[in-house]
């Protein structure tokens, strides 16, 4: 049996889901506009705080901020389970498999310069991707909004400001940790500076997901 996640109010999270199969279930405009109205909606019914986010062909990343203990675990499950269930009436395929491969992954950010990288990470996706050559040429992302070529969204102001160059920043991509954030979405593991992380871990009960892999040393 799956353990209950403890998910406190106030804290910035990154939240994840791939497709089952790495199926690609966003094709069409009409797939990336359905889910962005499903999440709009979840947002208007948990009052989650969207930082950021990016839905890519098979999978989306968000950057969400609940303001109640409790409310993320709420808002994930009213959010994946309405759009699988909108997605298989959409596409004829009600009762046909799954359209997630499973529970959604999450990491809480600290609220500095591990925000704002998580962010540049989460907005460089379909660049680095290579599904367009700018960043900012992708639709289906807040930096789409942030540069105005996107009818405005549910988007919270950032937590700390992003900077003057923050558009201009993706053309020139400078280096980022992600083998650190990779390994914050595959095992939970505080996003920050060693003593947040440390901290966080043990607020939450993450500290396994801080431990080294790999048998102990004798």
């Amino acid at each position: 049996m799956r353990s209950k996640r403890k998910v406190l109010g106030g804290i910035v999270y990154h939240c994840f889901n791939r497709a089952n199969g790495r199926l690609r279930i966003f094709k069409k405009p009409g797939d990336f506009e359905a889910f962005e109205n499903v999440l709009a909606e979840a947002i208007d019914r948990v009052d989650m705080r969207l930082h950021g986010y990016c839905v890519m062909g098979n999978h989306w990343h968000l950057v969400v901020q609940p303001r109640l203990d409790g409310d993320l675990s709420e808002f994930m499950k009213w959010l994946t389970g309405t759009h699988s269930h909108r997605w298989h009436r959409a596409h004829g395929t009600v009762g046909i498999g799954h359209v997630y491969q499973g529970r959604y992954r999450s990491f809480p950010v600290q609220s500095n310069k591990y925000y704002r990288t998580l962010m540049r990470y989460v907005e460089a996706n379909p660049q680095k991707a290579k599904l367009v050559s700018r960043a900012v040429d992708w639709q289906w992302s807040s930096l789409a909004i942030r540069t105005g070529s996107k009818k405005p969204f549910k988007l919270c102001k950032p937590i700390i400001e992003l900077g003057d160059g923050w558009v201009d920043g993706f053309d020139n991509l400078p280096e980022m940790p992600e083998k650190k954030i990779q390994n914050s979405i595959r095992r939970g593991a505080p996003f920050g500076d060693p003593e947040w992380t440390r901290q966080t871990a043990a607020k939450l009960g993450l500290e396994s997901s801080i431990k080294p892999i790999g048998r102990p040393k004798i």
